[in-house]
């Protein structure tokens, strides 16, 4: 057999160089923001490559979607070289077997290699890989990474995030504890740094996306795709304008807090058994509605979710006023013989429970829109922002438009869960409250009324007569 040494026929280049030295000294935990056609993936199949044969262990390459992992990797051809990029860095004089089906190449020394999706990591239950590289970390499901960081840690394994930006999501976040976290490595390259491109080259593509997808989509695309920039508009989103907006305004952080003597707090949801559910924690106040708390996950039945929830509301010292559920609880959607409303119903008494009256998706993401402007998120919600800012349309290639419904991926379930929230908060409000010359006061069950100034005195009179 000839030799091969690894990486296989390959040199980082001069600006790959830090990252590609940090992995080889033993790094653990590697952000690269770099920008489009820079060799991310390149770089982390021939780490992968090295890391395989240093130490017997299984190692994933994952993707946001499992449906395209086996386009962007599996069967993906280098321009470069014009062979497929798994046969550059694991060449098959190395291979045991090459499981087409599975996506897995397993090494002669017993290591495998193995390509994976976000949306199914889950499914993966029992593997213990000892190294993840994360591809367009920025799109995947952030529940994966939460997950899969005690099993990497429990196996002393590393982990490396690989993406251009879209938004300030999760990908941010990780980005900046990197950067601050003594013995990881996070770097940020735009095209202007790495030499890829020249700046004519620069103005053509920029060019390109305008003419394919229009003045701001287009160049919303190439500020995060070659720029590298968190800040530019994440186009198709629902609420990343105005969460980002609510940031600046400071209505976002550890200061939005319960209030013990306020009202009692209620809860949206979106459920599921299999698939994820979210529950959002909203108190009514005068003027709006601070959203207190936040909790999500998958694989859980509805007695699960009952223990869970009455846990995290003892804990927070919560009062509950009322569990909102979305009106297919009313089917059996977890596999027991009760439906979702008579579980819930029977453990926390049938007042405590209500259901989202039906509605339009359009509907229910127009109250999101107009309600997002009155509330506020305290910083337990962080994990529950991320997918309100990753929820949107999906951008159609070929008909070169949006989708008409709201993309069905891991961000969905926190929109539809907040968005019911947002349904009931706004039939739970007057219109009148809109209007700037009307005083709003709290009722008595935590709902907002508004009285014009005249109301506002006879409903003060008649309550210093009653008491």
């Amino acid at each position: 057999m000839p030799e091969i040494r690894l990486p296989n026929k390959w040199k980082p280049r001069a600006y790959q160089m830090p990252a590609w030295t940090y992995m080889e000294r033993g790094g653990k935990h590697a952000e690269l923001v770099w920008h489009r056609r820079s060799g991310k993936d390149e770089i982390a199949l021939h780490t992968t490559a090295c890391k395989a044969f240093e130490r017997t262990a299984g190692y994933w390459h994952m993707l946001p979607e499992y449906a395209q992992a086996r386009k962007a990797i599996w069967d993906a051809v280098s321009p470069h070289t014009g062979k497929k990029r798994i046969d550059e860095a694991f060449p098959h004089e190395l291979r045991k077997s090459t499981r087409n089906q599975e996506m897995m190449i397993e090494f002669l020394n017993g290591s495998t290699w193995q390509v994976v999706g976000s949306d199914n990591f889950n499914s993966l239950v029992g593997a213990t890989p000892a190294g993840i590289v994360y591809s367009e970390w920025a799109l995947a499901n952030p529940s994966a990474r939460i997950y899969l960081r005690p099993i990497v840690a429990e196996n002393n394994g590393w982990q490396m995030f690989i993406t251009t930006p879209r938004g300030r999501n999760h990908a941010h976040r990780t980005l900046s504890t990197a950067l601050k976290t003594p013995g990881a490595f996070g770097q940020v390259l735009d095209a202007t740094q790495t030499g890829v491109f020249s700046a004519q080259q620069l103005e053509e593509e920029k060019q390109a996306y305008i003419d394919d997808f229009g003045d701001d989509f287009g160049l919303a695309k190439f500020e995060q795709e070659y720029m590298c920039s968190f800040d530019a508009a994440n186009l198709g989103a629902i609420l990343s304008r105005a969460i980002t907006e609510l940031e600046r305004k400071g209505r976002i952080g550890p200061h939005i807090a319960y209030d013990p003597d306020g009202a009692g707090i209620e809860i949206s949801s979106d459920i599921g058994h299999s698939d994820s559910s979210t529950w959002w924690f909203w108190q009514p106040t005068v003027g709006g509605y601070p959203i207190i708390d936040y909790d999500g996950g998958f694989g859980l039945d509805a007695e699960q979710w009952c223990d869970r929830l009455a846990e995290k509301i003892r804990d927070g010292g919560y009062k509950l006023k009322k569990i909102w559920l979305p009106h297919d609880a009313r089917a059996k959607t977890f596999a027991a013989k009760y439906s979702a409303v008579e579980i819930f119903s029977k453990y926390f008494g049938a007042g405590k429970i209500g259901i989202v009256p039906v509605s339009k998706k359009a509907d229910r993401i127009n109250a999101a829109r107009v309600m997002v402007k009155r509330v506020a998120f305290s910083d337990k919600c962080d994990r529950g922002l991320d997918g309100l800012r990753a929820w949107g349309f999906k951008w159609d290639e070929e008909r070169k438009i949006f989708s008409s419904e709201p993309d069905h991926n891991w961000a969905s379930h926190d929109g539809d869960g907040f968005s019911y929230g947002c349904q009931v908060m706004r039939l739970n409000m007057p219109p009148e409250q809109e209007k700037e010359d009307l005083f709003a006061v709290k009722g008595r069950f935590g709902r907002i009324i508004t009285l014009p100034l005249d109301e506002l005195w006879a409903e003060t009179h008649k309550r210093t007569e009653r008491y």
